[in-house]
């Protein structure tokens, strides 16, 4: 996002404590259903891991309100229409 609102943060810098969290997190919120992977939720952060090294999911964090969060790549470029098409109405 161009306004420097947001940063993406590296998730290898992060402590797998910290990762392994903001995944749990998603996972909740994105309302996956943790008896499909046959491994519950462990199974679903493996998955999700490797979707970040495919650059299929990024971690955002929001300068303004100290949220981080993980998001889809669509969701992330849904997000920054947004956030631009607030700044041309504001």
């Amino acid at each position: 996002m161009s306004d420097g609102r947001f940063i993406e943060v590296p998730y290898r810098m992060l402590p797998a404590e910290t990762l392994d969290a903001l995944l749990e997190t998603f996972v909740t919120r994105q309302g996956y259903d943790t008896t499909d992977t046959g491994e519950g939720m462990r199974g679903w952060v493996g998955q999700l891991k490797h979707q970040l090294e495919r650059g299929e999911l990024i971690i955002a964090h929001d300068l303004q309100t100290e949220t981080t969060e993980v998001l889809t790549l669509a969701q992330w470029r849904a997000f920054g229409r947004d956030l631009a098409d607030d700044e041309e109405e504001g």
